[in-house]
């Protein structure tokens, strides 16, 4: 039986950082759902089509990952029946810092509430890369840094295009 995972996020836009959690996801599960959350309380910079889209460009395109173990879908559900749908019994988190414990635990704890099935896996990018938001890269970026240890070819021309 294949072991699936779920990696929601918003990826707005998908970073290096990001690009590392998959890696690691990779090494635990046969088949990785990369869910692009379409919430609509928040304000994206990139609508959730084009944020699916870009997160296939960044890794298919850009960095050559297996399009055989990953599966990119938006969703607008919640993360517990997105792992319902693919048969999924993990979900991957990426922490940064210890600042993003308390939220990531308090959710893994709710989730685990939701269906004791599924179990929330928290993983580190490697540490170049644990600085990086997508928050800031859309900064630096609209003040004209350069972008590119943040982020991948496509996703930095997404973003001059869109600025």
């Amino acid at each position: 039986m294949k072991k699936i995972g779920i990696y929601p996020g918003t990826f707005d836009p998908i970073t290096f950082g990001h690009a590392d959690v998959i890696r690691k996801s990779l090494n635990i599960v046969d088949k990785l759902i990369i869910g692009v959350s379409e919430d609509t309380s928040k304000e994206h910079f990139f609508d959730s089509s084009e944020r699916v889209q870009l997160v296939k460009d960044c890794l298919f395109k850009d960095l050559s990952f297996n399009k055989k173990k990953i599966f990119v879908v938006p969703f607008n559900t919640l993360t517990v029946e997105l792992c319902r749908k693919y048969n999924a019994t993990i979900i991957f988190r990426g922490l940064r810092a210890v600042s993003d414990f308390e939220y990531e635990f308090q959710l893994a704890g709710m989730n685990r509430k939701l269906n004791k099935k599924i179990e929330t896996v928290f993983l580190m990018s490697d540490l170049e890369n644990q600085v990086i938001a997508s928050k800031f890269i859309k900064e630096v970026a609209n003040l004209g840094g350069d972008i590119r240890k943040f982020a991948s070819r496509s996703i930095i021309n997404a973003i001059k295009n869109k600025l």
